[in-house]
């Protein structure tokens, strides 16, 4: 959701977008800003309150993730169609990876959602999808920032946003009572959250979340590696660090603080960058 506050202040600036490249939900807000429906899309997020978010949460435990996440996108194209990405306004691509080739496999035409339900397929958090005979996971296990796989003009300037990068997160300037009330949504989120889980699973299988969480850290720190090569090596003209700790895996509700929080971190970036 930072990605937003960024391509927001981006735009603000006389910064033109000219093509994207986006991997998990990079590919979602890149394609829906690709669109022309940033607007919708984030008023809709931001509108949405926590019983909202549970009840788009299709749970499902056994089928190699925790969440399908048919329910939010068709959700989604109620206010903003489907279309193919050859038939946007600019060039997109997303960017998943099928495990049984073991490799890259970028949308660059099609169904816009089917190729952003591929990119999200964070393992152990949504589940795979199978699509002849490939089984598609979260572009970002290979390639989570895919600047080999976007579409360059001559003269253009390469801005990379990295929502994972090693740094103190981003503290909103709050009061002592906006922390508190901030405090006590979190714990209600979260309690919420759990006994949503213990309502449609057995506790014999939720306590499997404990092994998923060891594989999802043992797959994040494959990625944050590789994450940092593909900067290094992309040498990007714009880099836009935003902390992997503004948020958990499961904090949908925050939307709002990390559209603020993602339009913050651009803000610092391009001033430094002019001062």
């Amino acid at each position: 959701m930072a990605h937003i506050g960024v391509i927001e202040e981006l735009l603000k600036r006389g910064y033109k977008i000219t093509s994207i490249a986006g991997t998990s939900m990079g590919s979602l807000i890149g394609g829906v800003y690709a669109q022309g429906k940033l607007e919708e899309f984030k008023n809709w997020a931001i509108g949405l309150d926590q019983i909202e978010v549970l009840k788009l949460l299709d749970l499902t435990l056994g089928r190699g993730g925790l969440i399908k996440g048919e329910k939010v996108l068709n959700r989604m194209k109620e206010f903003i169609p489907d279309i193919n990405i050859e038939d946007l306004p600019i060039p997109y691509s997303a960017t998943a990876v099928d495990i049984v080739k073991h490799e890259e496999v970028v949308f660059t035409n099609g169904s816009l959602y089917d190729a952003i339900r591929a990119s999200i397929a964070i393992p152990t958090v949504f589940t795979p999808v199978k699509k002849n005979g490939a089984i598609l996971v979260d572009g970002g296990v290979m390639n989570n920032v895919p600047i080999t796989n976007l579409k360059r003009t001559k003269g253009d300037i390469l801005v990379v946003v990295y929502v994972n990068a090693d740094i103190p997160p981003v503290k909103l300037a709050l009061n002592k009572e906006e922390e508190k009330e901030q405090e006590s949504r979190y714990k209600k989120w979260l309690k919420n959250f759990n006994e949503h889980l213990l309502r449609n699973h057995s506790k014999e299988k939720t306590e499997s979340l404990g092994f998923m969480s060891v594989i999802d850290s043992a797959i994040t720190t494959g990625m944050l590696t590789l994450a940092n090569y593909a900067i290094e090596k992309g040498n990007p003209d714009i880099l836009i660090n935003i902390s992997r700790t503004s948020c958990g895996t499961y904090d949908f509700y925050k939307t709002k603080e990390l559209v603020e929080i993602g339009r913050i971190a651009t803000i610092q970036t391009l001033d430094k960058m002019n001062s």
